[in-house]
């Protein structure tokens, strides 16, 4: 079996060592291929692998097509966003990620853009303090919980707001659960923003919900670029010179941004909330550790998932009248993905048996 690591951004030497011992020991071969300029590399290195990790790497339908040996891919990080799934359903290709193991490294990034906001980026002008400022978490999963255990250290007050986490699981760790997206930017200093990019949340960050925000309000974006309406944000921060945004995402409309508002306005040159050598390791192995077992017992995991996505299906159908329609589609959508995508590895997988 061949696993192969596919990284445009490379993972530190450690991170690759310990991937490499936890595929060796498996038995298995590793190949590496790190900063490739063309998708042409990438095709050419899929061909023979029955494994990849990637880290924000595109795997879409053209590469699924020439990986005829492929069986699982691993994002190393969270969200699927870069992965197509209805292609990799297609193909009898498993898809799984590592969430939480970058979680602090995110988080720890989304605090040094705060406090760079708050600092008038340096510049050398008087700037604000974060103790006893608001801030609220769009998104209270494993990052947004990070970022909570660090305001509590800043000082800050902190609230959140999350479609699917329950209140009692938020206000357990100290933070005030609030109804929606609207109370959340009107009530907060500044908004840290943790949601995935999907059909109900792209551009979903626009005017009227960023205009909700008190004067001085900051934008921290350590999640998705597709997420911001960017049209209407520049629209905004023209209108309101108090406004700042801070990304870790750079913006297709980047030099826009970083013409008109200067000192209100930063962007890392490239994604680096996971960029640390913690996060690289954690990810990286959790990644290999994963390939491993799903190389061993593949079957068992889709087994797993389809048993997942029955239950989520069957929950999402009970309470159907007190979900809204977000999280109703969302959890039917996440559903159909676990049931369709383990059905079908699980007839290739049998077929394979079969025919062996």
């Amino acid at each position: 079996m061949k696993v192969l690591i596919a990284t445009d951004k490379p993972f530190a030497k450690v991170a690759v060592d310990g991937i490499r011992k936890e595929i060796e020991a498996a038995g298995y071969e590793l190949a590496l291929l790190e900063k490739y300029t063309e998708k042409a590399q990438l095709l050419d290195a899929v061909k023979d692998a029955n494994a990849i990790i990637i880290r924000s790497d595109i795997i879409d339908a053209e590469v699924l097509d020439v990986a005829k040996e492929l069986k699982i891919v691993v994002r190393a990080g969270a969200g699927y966003d870069n992965v197509d799934l209805d292609a990799a359903t297609a193909h009898g290709v498993c898809v799984m990620n590592t969430p939480g193991q970058n979680s602090n490294a995110v988080a720890e990034l989304a605090f040094g853009m705060m406090v760079m906001a708050a600092r008038n980026m340096y510049n050398g002008t008087s700037g604000t303090e974060l103790k006893g400022k608001k801030l609220g978490i769009h998104a209270y999963g494993n990052v947004g919980r990070n970022v909570a255990r660090i305001a509590k250290g800043f000082g800050m007050e902190i609230y959140a707001f999350d479609a699917f986490c329950p209140k009692e699981v938020i206000e357990k760790d100290g933070v005030t659960a609030v109804d929606s997206a609207d109370e959340l930017y009107s009530t907060c200093n500044v908004v840290s923003l943790h949601i995935p990019a999907t059909a109900e949340t792209k551009n979903s960050i626009n005017y009227a919900l960023v205009n909700k925000m008190p004067k001085g309000g900051v934008l921290v974006n350590t999640a998705r670029k597709e997420v911001i309406n960017e049209t209407e944000l520049i629209q905004l921060m023209e209108e309101r010179a108090d406004l700042k945004y801070m990304t870790d995402i750079m913006p297709a409309a980047n030099e826009t941004f970083a013409a008109k508002f200067v000192g209100r306005y930063f962007s890392t040159p490239k994604k680096m909330g996971a960029q640390t050598a913690e996060a690289n390791i954690n990810a990286g192995i959790a990644a290999a550790q994963q390939i491993v077992g799903f190389l061993k017992d593949g079957y068992k995991f889709a087994v797993i998932y389809l048993t997942i996505g029955a239950g989520i299906f069957a929950l999402s159908s009970i309470f159907r009248k007190e979900l809204s329609d977000f999280a109703l589609g969302f959890c039917e959508g996440v559903s159909v993905v676990l049931i369709v995508g383990s059905a079908i590895y699980l007839i290739v997988h049998f077929m394979k048996k079969k025919s062996q």
